[in-house]
């Protein structure tokens, strides 16, 4: 890791890149989303204060365990004069984020145990699929596609009335013809 002299108040995109092992475009990527700030010098280039190292730091910890780049962004929006995250502030936040880490720990221990049987299937469409339709919410909704709506009326033209009288009836409600509730229900889809 290069080393900078103390009396450098400034660093350039590669000197921070360097010293904190982020790619540039993921330097330029968190200032476009407000996680660190540049100035410019009057040759456009940008220019980082040290602090921007602690900074970056910060938000590659909190992303290496989970943590989204718009939580993020809004823990250090809290701090006063967007001064630079320090142990206490890491502590704080840290305390806050672990109950929703726990939480993701718990639903992917769940899911784990919930693979095999789904794999087992052969089709990701069965009653309660862990994967699919995590604790059957779509299920208590009735028979019948849930995600996939299709206005088949917008995509064709008008049917003739022979088609009309040739077509399957449809359940107004559901806006799917028998056949296809059918197949949803019985996981043939």
């Amino acid at each position: 890791m290069p080393q900078l002299p103390f009396k450098v108040h400034e660093l350039s995109v590669g000197q921070l890149s360097a010293r904190s092992g982020a790619a540039v475009s993921a330097l330029h990527f968190y200032e476009s989303k407000g996680l660190i700030s540049s100035t410019r010098t009057a040759g456009n280039q940008r220019r980082y204060t040290r602090e921007t190292l602690r900074r970056v730091a910060f938000v590659r910890a909190a992303q290496r365990v989970g943590i989204p780049l718009a939580v993020i962004r809004d823990a250090l929006a809290e701090l006063p004069d967007e001064r630079t995250p320090n142990r206490a502030d890491w502590a704080r936040l840290s305390e806050v984020w672990r109950s929703e880490l726990d939480e993701r720990i718990n639903q992917l221990v769940e899911l784990r145990d919930r693979l095999t049987d789904c794999i087992g299937c052969g089709c990701l469409s069965m009653e309660k699929c862990a994967l699919s339709n995590p604790y059957d919410n779509l299920g208590e909704q009735g028979p019948g596609a849930r995600r996939l709506r299709v206005d088949r009326r917008s995509a064709n033209p008008a049917p003739t009335r022979a088609a009309q009288e040739a077509a399957p009836p449809t359940d107004a409600a559901e806006g799917c013809t028998p056949d296809v509730r059918d197949c949803a229900s019985r996981q043939e889809c």
